[in-house]
């Protein structure tokens, strides 16, 4: 079984009060703004606005990586550089000339980021219909096609968010009070539809994270950014669709239109093999399942982050759903629909 890193999910976020942020960045970037709290899971953000402009503080849990944040703000810059319509957080340098700042707390050191914050509505405050989830999956194509081309050590990690490593769900699938054999249900399938096909599923270094709290929205009613780049890895290139055909599909009384619409989007700006395309619905469980395992082993933790469980309860009802469907079928549904 791979050992999974998972300091930075059972070590406590950071603590700052926004007197203290406020101060972090007038020491290190000259600017006085006001702040407040931002939502994060690992991490703690700020937002910090002022007359002219809005940031976004980001001080990183004091477990994380430093050349894991080098590779996001080498990563937006890439994408930035190569097609300045993606939208994209771009890292503001300090005083000193660094764009990663380290600070001490207590005896902890944390590294910090001050970024520009993207306007925009968030996709989940959306409507989402046909058109829009379409235009959705073109973006996230997009995407993939300017970071198809960038590439960072950082990336090749294990990683519990990333699909591939399926061991962090079976070490830690205790935590589950009630629903082990559905998410067994799905390993399953994943091991006898994915992962023993591995060689078939080409790789890339992905974003990982497009899920409906990192979709910018803009006035008309497309996607025009994304933020928070903290689960890039190396991984399969068909989850990058998958893992917001997954959110997509929350809530949704019948889900396999809205994530066809994403996945065509998608295929039509970056096309997936047919491998690729079959293995999509297999992923989005797994993401599922990943996202459910998760917020049992972490709130456990941290009780007081309701943001951690802020998808559980519909990513349950979604894998209950599909528990009793026949996958092959989604599957190849999936496929013709993306090639129509």
């Amino acid at each position: 079984m791979v050992k999974i890193n998972l300091s930075v999910f059972n070590t406590t976020p950071p603590k700052f009060s926004n007197n203290e942020a406020a101060a972090i960045v007038q020491n290190h970037y000259d600017l006085i703004t006001d702040i407040s709290s931002l939502p994060s899971d690992r991490d703690q953000n700020f937002l910090c606005s002022n007359n002219q402009k809005k940031y976004a503080l980001k001080i990183s849990n004091s477990d994380e990586r430093k050349d894991v944040i080098e590779m996001q703000n080498e990563c937006t810059q890439f994408i930035h550089k190569f097609d300045s319509a993606l939208k994209v957080p771009m890292v503001v340098t300090g005083k000193t000339g660094s764009q990663i700042i380290t600070i001490d707390k207590e005896e902890t050191r944390f590294y910090l980021r001050l970024v520009e914050y993207l306007p925009g509505q968030i996709l989940k405050d959306i409507f989402q219909n046909n058109s829009m989830l379409y235009q959705l999956g073109s973006f996230l194509g997009c995407l993939h096609k300017t970071m198809s081309r960038f590439d960072h050590p950082a990336a090749y990690r294990d990683f519990p968010w990333d699909v591939i490593h399926i061991d962090f769900i079976k070490s830690h699938i205790h935590y589950i009070s009630d629903g082990e054999e559905i998410i067994h249900h799905f390993i399953d399938l994943f091991e006898e539809n994915i992962l023993s096909n591995d060689y078939k599923l080409r790789k890339a270094v992905i974003h990982n994270d497009g899920n409906d709290h990192n979709i910018l929205i803009n006035d008309q009613g497309n996607a025009c950014g994304i933020i928070d780049f903290g689960d890039m890895v190396y991984s399969y290139i068909a989850c990058e669709p998958a893992v917001c055909m997954a959110y997509v599909s929350l809530d949704k009384e019948e889900p396999l239109e809205p994530i066809a619409q994403v996945l065509k989007g998608f295929h039509e700006k970056f096309p997936l093999t047919n491998n690729e395309l079959l293995a999509v619905i297999y992923i989005v469980c797994m993401r599922l399942c990943i996202t459910v395992t998760m917020a049992a082993y972490r709130k456990q933790l941290f009780p007081e982050n309701k943001y951690l469980s802020i998808s559980e309860d519909q990513a349950w009802d979604f894998l209950i759903k599909m528990q009793k469907e026949d996958l092959y079928n989604w599957s190849n549904e999936l496929v013709e629909y993306a090639k129509s």
